[in-house]
């Protein structure tokens, strides 16, 4: 199954951020913070605007993002967890 976002929603799957601490230290899964990078799997088509305009979104699949740690919905499609954001709540694209 696949799936495509409509408007200004983005869908991600979260990247790994390692199980260890810079100082080697080994955090437990009940302690790990949800991660705030990912991946863009598939864009909708952008914002309408006032004036009956699409605004093209920023990002397209393969981008690696940040995004605020309380932020989109999270959904599972065939086993496999994504993210649904909206365009207004990704914080950056790293390059």
């Amino acid at each position: 199954m696949s799936l495509r976002p409509l408007h200004d929603h983005i869908l991600v799957t979260l990247l790994d951020e390692g199980e260890q601490t810079r100082g080697g230290i080994v955090i437990p899964d009940s302690a790990k913070e949800k991660p705030q990078q990912a991946e863009v799997k598939a864009v909708g088509n952008g914002k309408l605007t006032e004036n009956g305009e699409r605004a093209a979104p920023d990002v397209k699949a393969g981008d690696r993002i940040l995004f605020g740690k309380f932020s989109g919905s999270e959904i599972k499609i065939d086993g496999v967890e994504y993210l649904i954001l909206r365009e207004d709540e990704i914080l950056g694209v790293l390059e």
